[in-house]
């Protein structure tokens, strides 16, 4: 399938901004399973980049832009092509080993609520238990279509009848993670989440002993295929997020994201 990806992200600002610093994680990396035809990231001011990797592996790019600023916009646009692969990571960059993400970040530590859920739910600690895992994720909760609160943990969604897609993702880490299997947030795009609040996807992957890394979407209650792009992975939505970083000067401002998915014949 080919993907074509829109993703625009504008900062406004209610004071000019003497300097802006942005980190993008915004490049997918191909893989077995998905190639990256085009690719372009642009900004609607002057600005220097830098493409690195972070410590996960990511392919990043630093944004360094010099005021006065009013308003920053980035635009990512670009064509995946990608392949059924039942949920399977293969052809990745792995520069970490998987036991490095059975660590507990204050966003997805478990209770023992969730600790009990995640029990209940799998039965055998196999993988049909983490699909039975996903499952029960996606019927616990009614998914949301507002914006991802701020530094809601997992404990505190757990909590609530609704549910964002990062917080169902990072429900179904903290419940993997309980029962010792390794596990971490992904940030992509999904066509399938049209209709929903144009932001980009979030899922999960949990290492399993002889395969790998596999594919949880606990929106959809099935791993990953051809409608998805991966992008970013951390032990954390934050970790993970497409873009972060810093601005010097006084005053707020108000962020703005759409992103449009869609599949090409």
């Amino acid at each position: 399938m080919r993907l074509s990806i829109d993703h625009r992200t504008t900062y406004q600002f209610t004071l000019p901004q003497g300097r802006v610093v942005q980190l993008l994680r915004m490049t997918p990396p191909n893989t077995h399973d998905q190639t990256v035809t085009d690719w372009h990231i642009a900004v609607d001011c002057d600005a220097r980049v830098r493409e690195h990797r972070d410590g996960f592996g990511n392919r990043t790019t630093m944004l360094y832009a010099q005021g006065p600023l009013e308003r920053v916009e980035i635009e990512v646009t670009g064509e995946v092509v990608t392949t059924h692969s039942s949920g399977v990571l293969r052809g990745g960059f792995e520069p970490l080993p998987p036991r490095l993400y059975l660590r507990e970040t204050p966003a997805t530590a478990a209770d023992a609520a969730i600790a009990d859920f995640a029990r209940a739910a799998t039965g055998p600690g196999d993988l049909a238990g983490l699909h039975r895992l996903n499952a029960a994720i996606r019927d616990r909760f009614r998914l949301s279509r507002a914006r991802p609160e701020t530094g809601l943990t997992a404990i505190d969604a757990f909590a609530r009848e609704t549910a964002t897609a990062r917080d169902m993702a990072q429900l179904f880490v903290a419940a993997a993670r309980a029962l010792g299997v390794p596990a971490r947030y992904v940030t992509g795009y999904c066509d399938l989440q049209q209709g929903h609040r144009p932001t980009p996807h979030g899922w999960a992957d949990a290492w399993v002993d002889g395969i790998g890394w596999i594919a949880f979407d606990p929106t959809l209650g099935r791993s990953p295929e051809e409608h998805h792009v991966r992008v970013a992975v951390a032990l954390d939505a934050a970790g993970s997020a497409p873009v972060a970083g810093s601005r010097l000067g006084e005053g707020r401002e108000h962020l703005d994201v759409d992103v449009t998915v869609s599949a090409q014949e």
